[in-house]
């Protein structure tokens, strides 16, 4: 006999996943049209927008279930945990708007150097990609090797901005604007990494300390 609270949770996770697709076409798309000098602002906002709205039926589904079913063990964690996921998976859609922005305040960056902000996006969809597919597969192994990804692309950013600085005569309007991009996609990267996290302790019940 199926319990009430399995239907509830089968229901969460199919919103995780629907969440998941969404969030890795915005974020897929504002890199895309940021190297193609495109405008998809509206757009990625009706996204960031109905991801939001999702994030919020799931915290809503979530307490309900807590509060109904008082579950325990892996369920309790798997329904504690889509809330900070489905935060993970709408902040993507939040830092993929953030991107789309850059072109509105900058204008025109056909001439910028985009070799930096195209490797690092590289990096990060992949980590958007594992940290999802962790997510459905409840693969823990996995899950672990967002971390070392999260340190790449945090010493990248870091590698940038140090260049920038020592770089007097780089073109300050191409420096600004990457600086801006490439931030947003090490936000995203910590976004995913949390994910891998929260996989974790879903089927370990293990806290993974931050740093």
């Amino acid at each position: 006999m199926v319990r009430l609270l399995d239907l509830g949770i089968e229901k969460l996770n199919n919103m995780i996943l629907d969440m998941a697709e969404l969030s890795t076409k915005a974020v897929t798309t504002a890199i895309q049209a940021y190297t193609e000098g495109k405008d998809v602002r509206k757009e990625i906002f009706e996204w960031s927008e109905k991801l939001r709205f999702i994030q919020d039926e799931v915290s809503e589904l979530a307490v309900e279930l807590i509060a109904r079913y008082q579950p325990v063990a892996s369920d309790l964690r798997f329904i504690k945990s889509s809330m900070e996921i489905t935060y993970g998976l709408s902040r993507f859609g939040r830092y993929a708007y953030d991107i789309t922005t850059v072109l509105s305040m900058f204008g025109d960056l056909s001439k910028c150097d985009h070799s930096t902000i195209i490797k690092m996006a590289d990096k990060v969809k992949v980590m958007i990609c594992k940290s999802i597919e962790a997510f459905i597969k409840r693969d823990v192994e996995l899950a672990r090797t967002l971390s070392n990804m999260d340190d790449e692309v945090d010493n990248m950013y870091k590698e940038y901005v140090k260049r920038i600085i020592e770089n007097k005569e780089s073109n300050l309007r191409c420096s600004v604007s990457a600086t801006l991009i490439l931030r947003y996609l090490e936000r995203i990267a910590d976004h995913a990494n949390s994910i891998g996290d929260k996989v974790i302790y879903i089927i370990t019940g293990e806290s993974v300390p931050r740093k």
